[in-house]
């Protein structure tokens, strides 16, 4: 790609960047949300055209009228957002794109045997007849995956697509970047989690303010150095110490069990106080916290006391009025309305506090939300844009700013970080921290080992939906936190 320029409007989004791949190459195309990386690969997979510059594959120039266009050259683009359809089976996802048919009609029996042939090759176990909507989203990522292999695409674009998967898991789409890198296919890696970039990639190339800053091999640099030319300064990798009183206990939890998903569970967490709750994919964190906010009609045995006084959350209508907020993981699946504006995402909870007779009191839902862009440094042009003109980070400020808004005792975050820049978590960290410090409990869901040993104050550690362990202080690190999410103690206890 040579001196491709895309502005929207006034605003310069590419300036003239270069971007190369060789044959049988993995390259990472790094930088923060918002610094062009999406829309340059968006140019190479036929969604958006740039303004200037051009696209030569083999020596050929290319024009992409459309995204089957780059698609016939050759191009597989994987997106952060998931482009599957959840009323179809994986199968027919799979092939959606050119279906095959049996005289006057698609042939079932042969793309379901294609996939399954795929999925062995792959080592997945998944029926090619489930239906889309019964995954979750680890494995429609995989689905994505799949079906770029299925195109024999000769080059791969993958955009953030480890973000929803479980270590083993991100292993085996490894092993198959690898595999394909050695039949020649070239992949572009798009991710934030440098470890991976150190890990599988070639060569690098990042992105800043919309122009290219740096490149070379991965092989001669280290993640600091990446992280500092994707922000433009030095970035920390401290534990970050945060200054709050303890108080009383917030939230305690007595035996709770769902029969299913996580089993006699008892913990506590205190006002002012960072509590980490980890393990792998099925550990039954995200299902635990649900019950407690009264999500999707969770049923539970045991007790939730919420300042030594017990509740019963059916709905999250009661939950919020208890006091208690929960962001949910997946951000574009489950946080944002992709159709309403800033504003309306960023204030939803508290419209009905917002009424002034039967209207909203729209200068009012104004003032509180720009307080809140404000104090969360929210980046955004009006806030009557669409929460899509954003960036993932800013995307994440507004879903948080939306349960702040309601002043919450109790604040559960569930993967807060998923799909955003280092610099954009740091200003989340930071942001946890005051709210810490304010006297807000706050509990962090994370499978990420590193982000529970820098903010959390302690962690506890779940295995297929059990309590295996508490690790306090430095007795959090990556070994221990694995150690015990992979089963250790109680593997010892049952040999």
């Amino acid at each position: 790609m040579e001196k491709i320029y895309k502005s929207f409007g006034a605003n310069n989004v590419l300036t003239e960047v270069n971007f190369s791949l060789g044959a049988g190459e993995i390259c990472a195309l790094l930088g923060e949300n918002g610094a062009g990386k999406s829309t340059l690969m968006n140019i190479l997979g036929g969604v958006l055209p740039a303004d200037s510059g051009k696209i030569v594959i083999d020596g050929e120039e290319k024009h992409f009228l459309n995204p089957v266009d780059s698609l016939d050259a050759g191009i597989g683009f994987i997106h952060q957002e998931l482009n599957l359809i959840n009323d179809l089976s994986i199968y027919e996802n799979m092939f959606i794109t050119h279906l095959p048919k049996k005289g006057a009609f698609l042939d079932a029996k042969f793309m379901q045997n294609k996939t399954a042939e795929l999925f062995e090759r792959m080592n997945i176990e998944l029926d090619p007849c489930t239906m889309v909507r019964d995954l979750d989203a680890s494995y429609k990522q995989i689905v994505e995956i799949g079906r770029a292999l299925l195109q024999e695409a000769s080059i791969i674009i993958m955009d953030e697509p480890t973000t929803s998967l479980t270590e083993p898991e991100i292993e085996r789409v490894f092993a198959m970047m690898r595999t394909l890198k050695e039949q020649g296919v070239s992949i572009i890696f798009i991710s934030h989690k440098l470890n991976e970039v150190m890990a599988i990639c070639d060569r690098y190339t990042v992105l800043r303010d919309g122009n290219m800053v740096a490149e070379g091999l991965v092989k001669d640099t280290d993640p600091m150095k990446l992280a500092a030319h994707m922000v433009g300064h030095e970035v920390s990798n401290d534990v970050l110490k945060h200054e709050a009183t303890i108080g009383d206990v917030v939230l305690e939890l007595d035996k709770l069990s769902d029969g299913k998903n996580f089993q006699n569970i008892s913990l506590s967490v205190r006002a002012g106080e960072i509590l980490g709750v980890t393990g792998l994919l099925g550990d039954g964190r995200s299902e635990l916290f649900q019950a407690v906010f009264g999500a999707a009609g969770s049923k539970y045995s045991g007790r939730i006391l919420m300042d030594g006084k017990e509740i019963h959350p059916s709905n999250t209508h009661q939950a919020l009025d208890n006091g208690i907020a929960y962001l949910p993981r997946n951000r574009k699946e489950n946080a944002i309305i992709k159709d309403m504006s800033i504003l309306d995402n960023g204030s939803i909870v508290m419209l009905s506090k917002l009424k002034k007779g039967l209207f909203i009191d729209f200068a009012k839902q104004e003032q509180l939300f720009g307080q809140q862009g404000e104090e969360l440094r929210i980046k955004m042009g009006s806030q009557y844009d669409l929460i899509t003109s954003l960036s993932g980070g800013n995307q994440q400020k507004v879903v948080l700013a939306k349960w702040l808004m309601s002043g919450p005792k109790l604040l559960i975050l569930d993967n807060p970080t998923q799909g955003v820049d280092v610099g954009a978590k740091e200003e989340i960290y930071h942001i946890i921290h005051r709210l810490a410090a304010e006297g807000v409990a706050v509990i962090v869901l994370s499978s990420e080992a590193q982000e529970i040993i820098r903010i959390c104050d302690r962690t506890l550690v779940l295995f297929h939906g059990k309590q295996v362990g508490e690790l306090v202080g430095e007795e959090m690190t990556e070994t221990s936190i694995m150690y015990l999410a992979t089963g250790g103690n109680q593997n010892e206890s049952e040999s």
